[in-house]
């Protein structure tokens, strides 16, 4: 699943001489022409950066009084209606849907739950929140709490409170402090104390857990993943793995992931 958030270094940036006018009327000569022109369709929605197409959106709109969604869903079919749809929803919107498609029927998708909730920044999981409650009149909270269990129900919930620190300055004595934590609660504990592994890994930012791994090295001469897989197990080992490498590589990796 691609995500569709964008960031200042993000992988798609604003395309140089947009008209949100003039590609909103190029998108409508490429529907409703005879057969469509999927060219026109890829070549602008996927070179403008997510904001740019949202204002094409709202000109869509008010040019033609219809929403340019239903237009593509109209005129497009399979796996090129759904990534074309996809470019022009709002990310928030986006991920509540596919959060709620994976909890939704028999079974979860584990898969995608960690995908999304371990790679938004605590104002997209808000904003997230915030329009899964609008679409499912539910919360996105309760859904995850009656949808799984254990500690991995408790490291979801913890990242869908959107209250991971995002401040880029770095601590090192609180590095020290929780690397010693975790190897306490890891490494050298009969047994492993799960919640503070949820503490520590789902609310500092990622560059403090960056220098909180290098400690940690320092300490159980392991990496933390290597801990992790030795210690946990079942989708909350999965969970902090899929942490792990973003914290490990610095706040560029994750944003990286947002086009």
């Amino acid at each position: 699943m691609a995500s569709i958030w964008i960031g200042h270094r993000g992988t798609i940036r604003d395309y140089s001489g947009f008209s949100p006018s003039v590609d909103a009327e190029a998108i409508h000569k490429a529907i409703r022409g005879i057969g469509t022109d999927e060219k026109t369709l890829i070549s602008i929605l996927t070179e403008r950066s997510n904001a740019q197409r949202q204002l094409i959106v709202k000109e869509y709109q008010a040019a033609y009084g219809k929403e340019l969604k239903d237009d593509l869903k109209g005129d497009l079919s399979g796996n090129f209606k759904r990534t074309m749809v996809a470019l022009v929803t709002l990310p928030a919107v986006f991920d509540a849907k596919q959060l709620k498609k994976s909890m939704k029927g028999a079974g979860t998708n584990e898969d995608a739950l960690i995908e999304i909730l371990t790679t938004r920044t605590s104002r997209q999981m808000k904003e997230i929140s915030q329009a899964y409650y609008t679409i499912y009149k539910k919360s996105l909270g309760d859904d995850i709490s009656s949808e799984t269990s254990g500690d991995f129900r408790k490291a979801l919930l913890t990242l869908a409170d959107g209250r991971r620190d995002e401040s880029l300055k770095v601590d090192e004595h609180l590095a020290k402090k929780d690397a010693q934590i975790l190897y306490n609660a890891g490494e050298k504990k009969w047994g492993t104390d799960e919640d503070k592994f949820t503490e520590i890994l789902c609310l500092r930012s990622f560059p403090q857990l960056k220098l909180t791994f290098d400690e940690y090295k320092n300490i159980s001469q392991k990496d933390i993943e290597d801990s992790i897989k030795g210690e946990l197990s079942g989708h909350f080992e999965d969970l902090l793995l899929a942490i792990a490498p973003s914290a490990a590589h610095g706040t560029d990796s994750m944003l990286n992931k947002y086009c």
